[in-house]
């Protein structure tokens, strides 16, 4: 009796599969990470509401002073980009992959062949409209209330990228915390992380006004560099050294918090 071996030519004539390219897989995360921002209207309103908040009640309570003394000379112009980095820090779409992860989505979508770290950069595509779509209407209120840019619309427009990328910096934190506890509380815990970083620096005064330890920390503050580019672009003008100083900052930022987010996404690899 004789056993046959070959495959039927129905199947052997049949292409294999082949892997997705690069920038299907991030269009693919992308995609329904966007999406997902739009169903979800009601996160913009509290996450608006703090930089507004921040933005008014500062001007109203110490515009007058800080002017009078000579310690700033257009508090408006200073705390605008405050109120940016407000807007812009913590914004993640790091709940809703808590949400994939304890649904069971992204463990399934580990087992395909889609790449790993376009998992991340994906939602990153969705974190930068969000931010963007949270930083435009807090540059409008400034603008309704009297600050004008000496660095025109350019610089408008290199404003909200550079708030921007500061907000996408630090979103690696919630990430590496719901890749790691997959645990919707801890997730929404990690704002506390920006407290250090949004008081401790020179949010109300400028730094030669600082004294003692508080100087101290704000020196090596990253958000120390990152306010004095956005303010450059409204008071000084096209300040290279100041605006590189921000970016730098803001790239070590961006080093540390990825680094965690992809232990992270290692460490749920290595644990099945």
């Amino acid at each position: 009796m004789t056993i046959a071996t070959d495959q039927p030519a129905a199947l052997t004539d049949q292409p294999l599969a082949r892997r997705s390219s690069v920038a299907h897989d991030l269009a693919t995360v992308a995609g329904r990470a966007c999406r997902g921002v739009f169903r979800e209207p009601e996160f913009f309103i509290p996450a608006l509401i703090v930089p507004v908040f921040f933005f008014v009640v500062n001007i109203g309570a110490l515009q007058d002073f800080a002017e009078r003394s000579g310690v700033v000379g257009d508090f408006k112009a200073f705390q605008l980009p405050v109120s940016i980095i407000f807007a812009v820090t913590g914004v993640s779409r790091a709940s809703a992959l808590v949400t994939d992860i304890q649904g069971g989505y992204f463990d399934r979508l580990l087992l395909t062949p889609i790449r790993r770290f376009a998992l991340l950069l994906g939602l990153m595509a969705a974190d930068l409209m969000s931010v963007m779509l949270l930083a435009i209407p807090v540059l409008l209120l400034g603008l309704a209330l009297g600050v004008s840019f000496t660095t025109g619309i350019a610089g408008m427009i290199v404003f909200l990228f550079y708030g921007a990328a500061w907000g996408l910096a630090f979103a690696g934190f919630p990430y590496a915390i719901a890749l790691k506890t997959g645990n919707p509380a801890a997730v929404n815990s990690s704002f506390i992380l920006f407290f250090p970083f949004a008081f401790l620096t020179t949010s109300f005064l400028p730094k030669e006004a600082l004294t003692g330890w508080l100087s101290t920390i704000a020196t090596y503050n990253p958000v120390t560099y990152v306010l004095d580019g956005l303010r450059s672009l409204i008071t000084e003008g096209w300040e290279w050294d100041t605006l590189a100083k921000g970016f730098g900052a803001t790239l070590a930022l961006t080093v540390v918090s990825f680094g965690l987010a992809s232990a992270a996404m290692r460490g749920r690899l290595a644990a099945g």
